[in-house]
């Protein structure tokens, strides 16, 4: 297949890369010319919100598929749809666990919990300012679902990924977290009630979206490996690994550590499941992803 992949030079989108490669697919990869072409494939150079640039650079290509590692916002969403709509048969779009920000269920959610198609679009926020963006990232990608789903009928699907770990090369800085504190016996701050969630390692979420992307389904699947992980399981198997002591701090409002949740949003993956795709557990590879993540600082 031809495929086409705007962003994600960095963390799961290269290793998604590789896989399409290895797999021998054609890929052309399309971002603004920061990062290092990618061996194999084809580098095309724009800003996707430039709608004018894109078109100009796209020139008379078609895809059999766009995956979309960097559509933040309705207004990306909305360039993308008119951009890409004529030149794909389908589009894959990278969403997140955040578009639930505001459950708090008892049992983990299914996609139907945000349907696209009811949510209300706004592209007169000021989703162009980093700080309004940082702040809104979940409803961002959640208004961006919905322009997908409204209108003519578009054949997309967003894969909503939930928390990714593992990785030498994880720059969220979530595990380092934890390490430097168990490490030097520091407070870590969690909620009074501090609720389970999904996870996936990031050689999986890169598996997924290559099946996703030789699949055919559409709409909105939850992506995450089997089993909920609790705060004091991962710091447990970082402080086994790096020594030191886990020391956690509760409190019952403000800011607490990445991976400490004040409501339960759990995702359900029996969608992707019924569709076909075998998850692992996270007992599986837990360990290995806290040692490629540790070890590498």
């Amino acid at each position: 297949m031809d495929i086409l992949i705007i962003g994600g030079n960095r963390y799961f989108g290269k290793r998604l890369t590789a896989r399409l490669l290895e797999s021998g697919h054609s890929v052309t990869v399309l971002n603004r010319g920061s990062s290092d072409a990618v061996a194999g494939t084809t580098r095309l150079v724009a800003d996707r919100d430039d709608e004018a640039a894109l078109e100009t650079v796209l020139g008379d290509r078609n895809f059999d598929v766009v995956i979309d590692q960097v559509c933040y916002t309705p207004r990306q969403a909305a360039i993308a749809r008119r951009v890409f709509g004529p030149r794909t048969r389908r589009y894959v779009m990278t969403s997140t666990v955040e578009v639930y920000e505001y459950e708090n269920s008892a049992v983990p959610v299914r996609e139907e919990a945000v349907d696209p198609r009811t949510v209300a679009v706004d592209l007169d926020l000021p989703w162009d300012e980093p700080e309004f963006l940082e702040a809104h990232y979940g409803e961002g990608k959640r208004q961006a679902e919905a322009v997908f789903a409204a209108g003519p009928p578009f054949p997309y699907t967003a894969v909503r990924v939930t928390h990714v770990l593992g990785g030498e090369d994880d720059f969220t800085g979530r595990v380092d977290h934890y390490a430097r504190r168990i490490r030097a016996g520091e407070p870590i701050a969690v909620p009074v009630v501090n609720h389970p969630a999904t996870y996936v390692y990031v050689e999986e979420i890169a598996r997924f979206l290559a099946w996703a992307v030789e699949s055919e389904f559409t709409g909105p699947v939850n992506a995450h490996s089997h089993g909920l992980l609790t705060t004091r399981e991962i710091c447990a198997e970082i402080e086994r690994q790096v020594g030191g002591r886990t020391v956690f701090q509760e409190v019952e409002v403000g800011e607490v550590s990445p991976f400490s949740f004040f409501r339960s949003y759990g995702m359900d993956n029996a969608r992707a499941v019924a569709l076909g795709y075998t998850f692992t557990r996270t007992a599986d590879w837990l360990a290995r992803a806290v040692s490629e993540t540790v070890g590498a600082r």
